[in-house]
């Protein structure tokens, strides 16, 4: 229990500071509006150490499964398929986020290098077009709307085991369920008529949404220390 515990409160601390040091230095994620030449841009002029941060942020998310796991396993009293349902959405969480940050630390750098040595305009268009496709299919499809959902039912289905468990104080699993359904609004950013410039309520929502989620964690975290 102490390292689900342990878990639970460094995730959320460790994906907060690297996500602020790429908002310092990436302009993250309002960076992602502007268009891809300018993207790749920016993304060069960062080098070695901004390729290592994206690495490091990639692997917040592949943290999430083994936290996935041994909060499933620390929830006693609760229903066995909530739990196994859980399991199965938190690991498919984090590995399909892992997926869409992936192309941050691997694909994007060899892209940037193809968009600064461009002999011409047609080779810079190439590259900035393979960029958006791997963005909107990695990034927005995968990583964010998939993860999302994925993140939200997890979420969703720890609050009601912890409703049903004795070991943390059921008003963590209230809260839970109610920020699943900011996270699962979130998802739906870029879906439907929103596809091409996004909907902008749940822009906003969605960082608002990811503060709570982490400021639950923690406080789950401590729940299970203290039981």
């Amino acid at each position: 229990m102490i390292v689900a515990a342990l878990l639970l409160i460094a995730l959320p601390v460790y994906f907060t500071i690297v996500f602020a040091l790429l908002a310092r230095r990436f302009d993250y994620p309002g960076i992602l509006r502007r268009p891809a030449g300018e993207i790749l841009t920016v993304f060069a002029a960062g080098g070695t150490p901004l390729v290592r941060l994206w690495w490091a942020f990639m692997l917040s998310a592949l943290l999430f499964v083994p936290t996935a796991v041994l909060v499933a396993r620390h929830l006693p009293g609760a229903d066995g398929d909530i739990l196994a349902l859980g399991l199965a959405c938190g690991v498919l969480a984090g590995l399909v986020q892992t997926l869409g940050l992936a192309r941050w630390p691997f694909a994007v750098p060899e892209l940037a290098r193809l968009h600064a040595a461009a002999r011409t305009p047609e080779e810079r268009v190439a590259s900035e077009a393979i960029f958006a496709a791997l963005h909107r299919y990695l990034g927005v499809a995968v990583g964010e709307h998939l993860g999302y959902l994925l993140t939200a039912a997890w979420t969703a289905l720890v609050g009601v085991a912890a409703i049903q468990s004795d070991t943390v104080p059921a008003a963590l699993g209230w809260a839970g369920i109610a920020i699943a359904g900011a996270l699962a609004l979130g998802a739906r950013e870029f879906v439907g008529r929103h596809e091409e410039h996004g909907w902008r309520p749940a822009e906003q929502l969605v960082p608002l949404a990811y503060v709570a989620w982490s400021a639950w964690m923690i406080a789950l975290g401590l729940g299970l220390l203290l039981a």
